[in-house]
């Protein structure tokens, strides 16, 4: 039995990156082999054990072959017979198919790049000097989620371009319909990952560039070659302008609902009729119901989703809110339910400051509205609800009634604040 790291593991480690999770191949094993001395078996689709103590998995040699459409059409082949060549030969980029014997590494977990128990039969090593992202085989094509590892690698890599043949590859994949049978799940997860990388852009670029974005995510990649308003650098459209609020996410270290709202937040340019363009009338209204749709269609998590649904319909009056009076803000406030939930509002504005920022010229600009409107949060918490709600009630006032008085008591301290 021999013991080997592999995959991304190795690829950080000689990049000299922090190594976060450490995956292992056991060749010339079987599944009892590895239950005898205490491996917890994990696996449904594949042998899969973890180790008694360090938890890590430990995966026995496995060879696949393509059966059905999809992810999960492969039969699964795992002997003591199957080599280390093979199944590295089965992963999806050079750059993940190198390994190391474990007795190379040393007890701090590092181990010599040039180790003569490094194996790399499929150029890796090359590749990582070259900065590639290249397919192993064309046995690439049978795993469309493949295609969004390799974005997502782009989003982390910035400096990494992908190898010609690997985007024809990727297009031909994307033409003959494999994309269209990934489940929601793994679209969503590789999606989430690849936006809390440092340059989410890279990896819409990626997707588009072979044409997967498109069925992924249609209302998305729409967004391209539609024009911005006069005042906002006509000349960077609003695809673009996307790419740029994105970036801008990772730079402010948005969390992943902040990320998602401003991926979705301007869905509705993509679809608004010739005569409102390039004002975009609207436009928060048909973002909103496209949003919907998206988020039912991927299963994004409520969290997200309820998030991105205020930023659709408010960053627009969010980014004119310093032109708002004290009771126009207070029922900004309301509709954005930053009175229940004050932690929310401020990643909603979080994302519209994102917004604004990813532009041409504004990158480095401040965003009043922010502080303005939590300055009128708080003064508007200030205010003695229950004081006011006792006071009703025993005048005989209704629920209704009350919510007005509160309002108005609401208006009347953020007046005073500004």
């Amino acid at each position: 039995m021999q013991i080997y790291l592999v995959g991304g593991a190795v690829r950080d480690a000689l990049l000299g990156l922090p190594v976060k999770d450490r995956d292992w191949v056991v060749v010339g094993a079987t599944p009892d082999t590895l239950t005898t001395q205490g491996f917890l078996p994990v696996g449904k689709d594949f042998p899969v054990f973890l180790h008694p103590k360090t938890r890590e998995e430990y995966a026995l040699a496995r060879t696949e072959r393509k059966t059905a459409p999809g992810y999960h059409g492969f039969h699964v082949h795992a002997a003591p017979d199957v080599t280390l060549d093979e199944d590295l030969a089965r992963r999806d980029i050079t750059i993940n198919s190198i390994a190391i014997q474990a007795d190379s590494i040393r007890a701090d977990g590092t181990f010599d790049s040039e180790d003569e128990g490094i194996v790399d039969p499929w150029g890796g090593r090359q590749d990582l000097a070259c900065k590639v992202f290249r397919h192993v085989t064309t046995a690439f094509r049978e795993d469309p989620v493949r295609i969004l590892r390799v974005a997502r690698l782009a989003a982390r890599f910035r400096d990494f371009t992908v190898a010609p043949e690997t985007m024809a590859l990727m297009r031909d994949m994307v033409h003959s319909g494999e994309v269209d049978h990934l489940v929601a799940e793994r679209v969503w997860q590789e999606l989430a990952r690849g936006l809390m990388e440092d340059t989410p852009s890279r990896m819409f670029g990626v997707l588009r560039e072979c044409g997967a974005l498109a069925h992924l995510l249609p209302e998305v990649n729409q967004l391209w070659g539609v024009p911005q308003r006069a005042e906002y650098h006509p000349e960077i459209d609003t695809g673009i302008h996307l790419m740029m609020v994105l970036d801008m996410c990772a730079r402010l270290q948005a969390s992943l609902p902040v990320r998602l709202a401003c991926l979705f937040h301007d869905l509705g340019k993509g679809t608004t009729p010739v005569h409102l363009l390039p004002r975009h009338l609207g436009h928060e209204e048909r973002s909103a119901r496209l949003l919907k749709g998206v988020c039912e269609r991927l299963r994004i998590p409520t969290e997200c989703r309820e998030l991105a649904d205020v930023v659709a319909r408010e960053h627009g009056n969010i980014h004119r809110s310093g032109e708002l009076g004290p009771a126009a803000t207070v029922r900004l406030l309301e509709r954005c339910d930053a009175f229940r939930k004050p932690q929310r509002f401020g990643e909603v504005l979080l994302a519209c400051e994102c917004d604004a920022r990813g532009r041409l010229g504004l990158t480095e600009a401040a965003y009043p509205q922010g502080p303005r409107l939590l300055a009128a949060l708080s003064a508007a918490q200030g205010v003695a609800t229950h004081l006011i709600a006792e006071r009703a009630i025993a005048t005989g006032a209704s629920g209704k009634n009350i919510g007005k008085l509160i309002h108005i008591a609401r208006v009347e301290a953020v007046r005073a604040s500004l």
